[in-house]
């Protein structure tokens, strides 16, 4: 039996955040290849900096003619990001900071493993769902996120321009009977460009929006709070600190509640099984919790690099499901093609979809109409209860 009485804290980070801008970048970079070609191969790393941006990695279209007439435009995608996220200041303004474009073509010797259907790159993958929150995402995380993304929503509408993009969350959660049912501390360190604000003023500008996020009766006369704990923070983003691609995977996923593997996500395109296969375990943990197999579900899948079936299924319930986890595994295998090809066709992923998941996690979200975030849905749930 799994505890049932406890605290969980996880952390989310905003849009502005250093790293976060790299991973923006680099996944913005990969949809605009994926719009030109859906067939295109992309591994965009980002690294910013003090007014620099730099890109590198392994690139791929149809033809070199056609890739070299492409790389012309990824300076302007990677201003258009620092602009969209609202970045001005001395120290880092998409106008006016150097950018560096070090992307090369592909490897011929990854790119023929991967041109037979195998997978991009050897490794393991996690998927997780639980019940405690309608997205079946850990409260924690799902709510840190909420926090940031409603706060930047009001910054981009102009109802709290006085802050910058740059800002941080973490939430510490009590568990009751394993049930979350309130917060004992919120941490919110976030970026203000008027420099005579204190953490009091922040916290006042703040505070309403945190608690129209948090579930009623969360927050209690006992919540400790500490905004901007250690004052002002008024220079922001990769000014600040730098910033580099996949440094943040464990805000991209679960807050850790759950394992993740070995690598991060953003800038690739779905051959790389890191992300792919990541995505359609969530979907199947995801799908068996709300089969109501189960309560709280772990996915993993493994892949070699070049082979194209999974060399591995597991699958943990913790001791809350109401089927064997075998039987799990056998039904999932079944209810879906986990070759990379089939994980691509079967969530659609060759398409301009993945610079909307660069900041406040890849899962927990809505399915979009355009396919987005189609590992969210859960129309394999009668599918799994045929299986079992």
């Amino acid at each position: 039996m799994s505890r049932q009485n406890y605290l969980f804290t996880s952390e989310s980070v905003s849009e502005g955040h250093p790293d976060k801008i790299c991973d923006r970048i680099s996944d913005a970079i990969l949809d605009a290849f994926l719009a030109e070609e859906e067939m295109a191969r992309v591994a965009c790393e980002t690294f910013a900096t003090t007014n620099r941006v730099v890109v590198g990695g392994e690139v791929g279209l149809s033809t070199r003619e056609k890739l070299d007439d492409f790389m012309g435009g990824v300076e302007a995608i990677a201003r258009g990001c620092v602009k969209n996220i609202g970045y001005e200041q001395e120290g880092f303004h998409w106008k006016d900071l150097a950018f560096e474009n070090h992307l090369h073509p592909q490897s011929a010797h990854i790119a023929q493993g991967v041109d037979n259907d195998g997978a991009g790159d050897q490794g393991i993958m996690f998927g997780y769902a639980c019940s405690e929150t309608p997205e079946l995402m850990p409260a924690p995380i799902q709510y840190s996120h909420a926090i940031l993304r409603n706060l930047a929503d009001a910054r981009h509408a102009g109802d709290l321009a006085q802050l910058g993009p740059d800002a941080k969350s973490q939430l510490s959660v009590t568990y009751r009977d394993g049930k979350p049912v309130g917060v004992t501390s919120i941490v919110l360190s976030t970026q203000h460009l008027d420099e005579s604000m204190t953490s009091d003023d922040v916290r006042a500008v703040v505070e309403p929006y945190i608690r129209n996020t948090l579930p009623d009766g969360w927050i209690s006369a006992e919540t400790e709070w500490h905004v901007n704990p250690t004052g002002k923070f008024v220079i922001g983003g990769p000014d600040g600190d730098a910033g580099l691609t996949g440094r943040k995977i464990i805000v991209d996923t679960y807050g850790g509640a759950a394992p993740h593997g070995g690598g991060a996500f953003s800038g690739k395109d779905p051959t790389k099984v890191d992300r792919s296969a990541a995505y359609a375990a969530r979907y199947l943990a995801k799908n068996v919790v709300a089969a109501g197999m189960a309560q709280r579900c772990t996915i993993q899948l493994s892949y070699a690099i070049g082979v194209a079936k999974p060399l591995s299924i597991y699958a943990d319930t913790h001791g809350t499901g109401d089927v064997h986890e075998s039987e799990i595994e056998t039904a999932v295998a079944k209810a879906m093609d986990l070759t990379p090809r089939g994980i691509i066709e079967h969530l659609n992923l060759r398409r301009p979809i993945y610079q909307r998941t660069a900041a406040y996690g890849h899962f927990g979200r809505e399915p979009d109409a355009d396919g987005g975030f189609s590992w969210e849905k859960t129309d394999l749930v009668e599918t799994l209860k045929a299986a079992v």
